[in-house]
């Protein structure tokens, strides 16, 4: 198969801090034989743009691996997920890291609670959540995605965020300057 890599765009003080890491300048959408897929690493999907650059790009699905160390820093984390999934009508994959890792530096506790998120409308699950994971388990979790679904929300559901944005009153350019991280 095929390998993708993305880079994480936005580093907490924290990972600043511990490990002096910078963050990437690159957002792709992949394609894949199910779907167009981009990837927002943990603290990029709080940053709304970020999102809407990939599903402006065409992405259906954003994956969004995560750690963070307790139930406030995911809860951000799973909060604009969800935001993210509603914002652009889009499947969200949120896989989270769970367990303790007391001999690495900056990562001796974790908080995780894995989900796969959709839109919030008629053609999907009633709060927004196809699958969930209990919390701090280590396990799977599976579900189909409609991908025709998607795209009747897109074009006819109760609300159309894509097409009812007011480019007349807020502008935003889906323009990156990528580089050549990798």
């Amino acid at each position: 198969g095929t390998v993708h890599r993305q880079p994480k765009i936005h580093i907490t003080p924290n990972e600043r801090r511990a490990w002096g890491i910078e963050g990437g300048s690159t957002l792709r959408v992949f394609d894949t034989p199910k779907a167009r897929v981009g990837i927002l690493v943990c603290y990029d999907s709080e940053f709304p743009e970020a999102a809407r650059y990939l599903a402006d790009q065409g992405a259906e699905v954003i994956f969004v691996p995560f750690c963070t160390d307790d139930r406030q820093a995911y809860l951000r984390v799973r909060y604009c997920c969800q935001a993210r999934a509603v914002e652009n009508q889009v499947y969200v994959v949120m896989s989270g890291t769970v367990g303790n890792l007391p001999d690495v530096e900056n990562m001796d506790i974790q908080y995780a609670q894995s989900a796969v998120l959709s839109p919030s409308d008629f053609e999907f699950a009633r709060d927004g959540i196809l699958a969930e994971a209990m919390p701090n388990i280590e396990t799977v979790i599976t579900t189909d995605l409609d991908f025709e679904a998607l795209q009747e929300a897109i074009n006819s559901g109760s609300v159309r965020q894509r097409r009812d944005r007011r480019p007349d009153l807020f502008r935003f350019t889906a323009e990156l300057k990528n580089g050549d991280d990798e």
